[in-house]
């Protein structure tokens, strides 16, 4: 096991490879949080409104969820082929449950005599949904969103065995090389992306409709 000194060494040797890579890793991942947000919040709000498929589709969100990462991305090569495509392809599915979830009880928490206003004021369902729910469910909606990325920052390394470029090509090619210091390197540099997005987004969700210090 490398000292802690060895391993930080090693990452300042290689910073400019460590920083490619993170920009990298960073934009797989967060590519695919984009197009989940847009698929899975508007799947959110269907659910919400058709609510008897809420149970089934969250279901099967979940199980998507259970598939080991090295599963999904095989069954996705001979579709979408090998590297990027795959990749967030994959990690799209994987943001399903956290970000449709939190849409749903986001929508469905919003207390009711904020939406009985709304009606006095004489709007629509739609204009109800629009203008008052999902005002208010924001901070819950956030809060899926921060766990998606931080998920998809984490199976991001996975998908560098297929071809994928990130972080995850470090870990690897320490592994083939029996480098402990080059994969706690890669480790390290993951994790820090993991917290970084996850504080930017908490920073974001502080300030939305129904969090704690729009609360307060």
């Amino acid at each position: 096991m490398p000292s802690a000194i060895a391993v930080i060494e090693w990452m300042i040797d290689n910073q400019a490879l460590l920083i490619e890579q993170a920009i990298q890793h960073m934009n797989v991942a967060l590519t695919a949080l984009v197009f989940g947000i847009i698929l899975w919040g508007a799947t959110g709000v269907l659910i919400y409104r058709y609510d008897r498929f809420s149970d089934p589709a969250l279901g099967v969100f979940g199980v998507l969820l259970t598939i080991p990462s090295l599963a999904m991305l095989s069954m996705l090569i001979p579709l979408v082929g090998i590297g990027i495509p795959a990749a967030v392809s994959a990690l799209v599915l994987y943001s399903a449950l956290p970000i449709a979830r939190n849409v749903y009880v986001g929508l469905e928490s919003v207390d009711e005599s904020k939406i009985e206003v709304g009606r006095g004021l004489g709007m629509t369902d739609r204009q109800i949904l629009l203008k008052v729910r999902l005002p208010q469910a924001m901070s819950v909606i956030m809060a899926g969103i921060r766990q998606a990325a931080v998920l998809l920052v984490a199976i991001t390394t996975i998908t560098a065995f297929f071809g994928a470029p990130g972080l995850g090509q470090s870990i690897f090619r320490g592994i083939s090389l029996g480098s402990t210091k080059q994969i706690l390197g890669g480790a390290i540099a993951i994790s820090a992306i993991a917290i970084m997005v996850d504080a930017s987004l908490y920073g974001v969700q502080r300030f939305l409709p129904g969090s704690e210090v729009n609360n307060a």
